[in-house]
């Protein structure tokens, strides 16, 4: 698919301010998208929406499919009759610069019990409807998880592979018996989907009636513990007990010198060739139904995957494993047509991911921070760009600009200051300009480097267990100099529309 030359931002929906603790769905969703806007942007990137698990990592989901209820808006619930006034009385008090998860889960899940005990209590005919309708619409992928959901609750909370066994294989009489004891449980987790679905929709129209597209993460790999894993174990690598023989990773590379092991069971691609991969085509359609364009985090992994065992402590000792090639994107384009997806094309890439990508057309990403470590013919420069990539200063894996700017070796910021042509004071700045004007035909970067914010800003630290996800955008960043220095950033390198030229004299009758 045909992308128009467009700029935008990173910022996933937990970092925008608001009175929860967290980020939600709620006012200041709404007034970012018309900072967008207004300033010419017509992209949102965000991270996965997933209801988040380990780490707090949106890369870590218990679904593939569902959305993470703590972005729900109290707000909204308020303006829905869900909640009262009294229903907030007792809210804490969070800080604003970041999100502190254990007490802000808490007050969340608390706000949303509450809003379900007013619902069931109240005559809501409508949305009683609504909700109806949502179960039957999403009752592929629904019923594993609010059973999933309400079996982790009821045990604990601990992974799945640590089930009663009759649970963790699924026998018929055990979830019979479980669903008949705890309707209510499941019910309340379905409603929270219900809310998270309700509230995202109303902010992706209202994005579209700006005209702003919304780029949503796809990652590769799914969460062990998780309703995908724990209801389709015949389409991952475990054993009979359910739990993964090998797991996910990368090895050693930029961001770690003995690789990233995520963890994650990998797929048996031979069993989802024989379904048709519908699984996959079940995973892009419900992306579609969220965003605009899907980012495919992790591409390399479709031509070759890096496979670890399972009792390694780190990634270093693995194995290239052949991926599934063009026959998924395929089968997913004989199932849905032409699709709007980005391929994350990072780390050791092959000539077999080249092929791929160039395969089906797809824009590839470029990250200008890896760009200095070399010479001129660095493939990150901008001057040795194509037309048909995606580039950014940085993503949410990477430090800052400013932060990383101020961390690496003289050697490439003596680069950096020479190829830029700059004194590195306004380094975030510079790194914007380069890329806005590139020919890449989008151009990004995260929020954190328009507002020139150093490393205690970075959103994640690839490697590290904890501390990441945390980072929230003060209400006040969004003010008038801001917007007016990107609306000329998009109106100097022609990405937003012009204003209309006045007529020359010889054009005038």
């Amino acid at each position: 698919m045909k992308f128009e030359r467009s700029a935008g931002i990173i910022l996933h929906p937990s970092s925008l301010p608001g009175p929860d603790g967290i980020g939600d769905l709620g006012p200041e969703a709404f007034r970012w998208i018309d900072f967008l806007a207004d300033t010419g942007c017509h992209l949102w990137q965000v991270l996965p929406l997933g209801p988040t698990g380990y780490g707090d990592s949106p890369y870590q989901c218990f679904s593939a499919f569902a959305g993470n209820p703590y972005l729900i808006s109290s707000a909204l619930l308020l303006a829905d009759d869900l909640l009262t006034r009294s229903d907030l009385a007792d809210r804490p008090k969070f800080q604003d610069g970041s999100v502190d998860f254990g007490p802000t889960i808490q007050w969340k899940l608390k706000l949303l019990d509450r809003a379900y005990d007013n619902f069931k209590k109240s005559d809501f005919s409508r949305l009683r409807d609504e909700f109806l309708q949502f179960q039957r619409d999403n009752q592929n992928w629904l019923t594993d998880f609010v059973l999933f959901m309400a079996i982790k609750e009821n045990l604990g909370g601990g992974s799945w592979s640590d089930w009663p066994e009759d649970l963790r294989s699924r026998k018929t009489a055990a979830l019979a018996k479980f669903n008949g004891e705890h309707g209510v449980d499941l019910e309340r987790h379905a409603f929270r989907q219900f809310l998270f679905s309700r509230q995202w929709q109303a902010v992706r129209e209202y994005a579209h009636e700006k005209q702003i597209q919304i780029i949503g993460d796809v990652p590769i790999f799914i969460a062990y513990d998780s309703a995908d894993a724990w209801s389709h174990p015949e389409l991952f690598y475990l054993d009979k007990t359910g739990r993964p023989t090998v797991v996910a990773g990368v090895p050693p590379d930029y961001f770690s010198p003995t690789g990233q092991l995520w963890g994650n069971p990998l797929y048996r691609w031979d069993v989802h060739k024989e379904q048709n991969y519908a699984w996959w085509i079940d995973r892009v359609k419900a992306g579609l139904k969220l965003f605009d364009i899907l980012r495919l985090d992790h591409f390399r992994g479709f031509a070759g995957y890096w496979e670890v065992p399972a009792d390694m402590p780190t990634a270093e000792k693995g194995r290239w494993v052949p991926g599934p090639g063009a026959d998924v994107f395929n089968a997913i384009k004989n199932a849905l047509g032409d699709l709007p997806l980005i391929a994350e094309d990072l780390g050791e890439i092959t000539p077999d991911v080249v092929e791929l990508r160039e395969q089906f057309q797809l824009p590839g990403m470029k990250i200008l921070q890896f760009a200095f470590s070399t010479d001129a013919d660095d493939p990150f420069l901008p001057h040795n760009y194509p037309t048909n990539c995606v580039v950014y200063t940085g993503t949410h894996d990477n430090d800052t600009t400013r932060g990383w700017y101020d961390t690496t070796a003289e050697v490439e910021r003596d680069f950096i200051r020479r190829y830029l042509a700059r004194s590195g004071n306004d380094v975030s700045w510079d790194a914007i300009r380069a890329v806005w004007s590139s020919v890449a035909v989008f151009s990004l970067a995260p929020m954190q480097d328009l507002l020139s914010l150093g490393g205690d800003a970075r959103m994640n630290f690839p490697g590290h267990a904890s501390g990441n996800w945390s980072w929230r955008m003060q209400t006040q960043a969004l003010d008038p100099y801001l917007a007016s220095r990107v609306k000329e950033m998009n109106l100097l390198y022609s990405r937003c529309e012009q204003p209309e030229k006045p007529a020359k004299k010889t054009d005038m009758v």
